[in-house]
């Protein structure tokens, strides 16, 4: 699978026994399907998180390409913590881009205890 930003192809690794795809190049990550709930491991707050995202139509970024379907993905917003956090969400559903740093501020924004991933 190649990055969506920089085209470089992708290694697979494992994140608390899930695999994601890794961009060496930029430091991004692809998240499949399902894969964020895993590694939030706290159905009640995945679910929190996960219905909090919602598209930002003002949005001047380019739209980069899902790796999987090839569409153009959407630019939404994780939850109401400033600064404003955008990730790339395909829109058929396919999965998540995270730039380099982003999922750890998508598990800051969770709010989980110590004792989660």
């Amino acid at each position: 699978m190649d990055c969506p930003v920089c085209k470089n192809a992708m290694i697979t690794l494992e994140l608390a026994e899930v695999e994601i795809d890794y961009c060496t190049a930029c430091g991004g990550i692809w998240l499949d399907a399902g894969e964020l709930e895993q590694l939030l491991d706290d159905p009640q707050k995945s679910k929190q998180l996960i219905g909090s995202f919602h598209p930002d139509p003002t949005c001047k970024e380019n739209l980069r390409k899902c790796p999987i379907c090839d569409k153009k993905m959407q630019k939404v917003i994780v939850g109401t913590g400033k600064p404003v956090l955008l990730i790339d969400r395909c829109r058929k559903g396919d999965g998540l881009w995270l730039d380099a740093g982003e999922l750890q501020s998508i598990i800051d924004r969770a709010q989980l205890d110590s004792e989660n991933k």
